[in-house]
């Protein structure tokens, strides 16, 4: 069956009604675990041992419960890498419709979600009772720092001015980030059962949302700059929620700090006007000194940590990208250089 023909329909921008119509879906399977929540509060767990502890797993895993969730998780993943491969080698432009191949990927997707709701209320348990807690989120911020690094030659990386970094280095930033992205995701969403708290809820509808984006590729909705960029900005959301629910008091550090991103790189690639751009940067600036003044101004470089993080990160990325693609331009060389060895 050929996946990279189009979907024959009436509608002029299939993509855009497709997009709309997997928010719908994402919000209501959200309501269907939110539901079904409560059926899940009679497993006891271990209590909470500190930061490095995951507390949403069971006291004593079975073969079945890890069985369950990593061949889940394992067909998952190699499916949604193969439609990618596929679609790479099989398509060559953009389309306001659709592909076989992305109904392929939604409808895999789909399944998969449902499957691990399934799994969760008969076995329970997600990939973090073999893994660290920390790898789940270290995949999803290695994700915004390839975005930054992607997007650098369309909107800047500093109010709009872009670093100097190779054009080979952003082709292969864009070439392979499906895979990448592809990994995070699914990994994060198998990382975590299926439990209805308001921190788990709030990032499960950013997986749906980011397997919704993933399902679409080679469609101009998938580079739409708004969607995009609100993929980006619920970061901000869901780490100040998480920030606040927890009772962190370092909740202003992930506001702002995202926040901040959003004033010094991501605004820059919306096509607001110098206006407006300065209207949020005045509205950021008071709002930081407002809350500040009552935590104290001498905290306010909180605010810069994720930013600076973040940046030194897409410098750090940039060079292993460039550090790797050089060598393997060498070997390539040294063979044409030594055909026999």
């Amino acid at each position: 069956m050929d996946l990279s023909k189009n979907v024959d329909t009436s509608v002029k921008r299939l993509d855009v009604a497709v997009l709309f119509g997997g928010i719908l879906f994402s919000i209501a399977f959200l309501a269907l675990t939110w539901w079904a929540g409560p059926r899940l509060d009679a497993i006891e767990l271990l209590p909470d041992q500190g930061a490095s502890w995951y507390y949403w797993k069971l006291p004593e895993p079975t073969f079945w419960s890890r069985a369950t969730v990593w061949g889940f998780y394992f067909a998952h993943q190699i499916g949604f890498w193969g439609l990618i491969f596929y679609s790479q080698k099989h398509i060559k432009r953009y389309s306001t419709s659709l592909y076989l191949v992305n109904i392929a990927a939604l409808v895999m997707n789909a399944f998969f979600i449902g499957l691990h709701f399934l799994q969760t209320h008969i076995w329970y348990d997600g990939l973090a009772q073999d893994v660290s807690v920390w790898s789940s989120q270290v995949s999803v911020i290695i994700m915004l720092v390839w975005i930054l690094l992607m997007e650098n030659a369309r909107r800047g990386l500093f109010f709009g001015k872009k670093m100097p970094i190779s054009k080979n280095i952003t082709h292969f930033a864009r070439k392979y980030h499906g895979y990448y992205f592809a990994w995070a995701t699914v990994y994060t969403f198998w990382f975590h059962p299926m439990v209805s708290t308001s921190g788990h809820l709030f990032g499960f509808i950013y997986m749906f949302f980011l397997f919704l984006q993933g399902s679409l590729f080679f469609t101009r909705v998938h580079v739409n700059r708004w969607w995009t960029f609100s993929l980006e900005f619920i970061v901000l959301l869901h780490g100040t929620f998480v920030a606040l629910q927890q009772g962190n008091d370092l909740w202003p550090m992930f506001a702002f700090g995202f926040g901040g991103l959003f004033i010094i790189t991501q605004m820059h690639g919306l096509g607001l006007s110098r206006n407006v751009r300065a209207f949020f940067l005045l509205v950021y600036a008071a709002l930081a000194l407002y809350i500040y003044s009552d935590r104290g101004l001498a905290n306010i470089h909180q605010i810069t940590w994720i930013p600076l993080i973040e940046f030194l990160s897409v410098l750090v990325m940039a060079l292993l990208f460039g550090g790797g693609l050089w060598l393997a331009s060498w070997i390539k060389g040294q063979q044409t250089v030594n055909p026999g060895g």
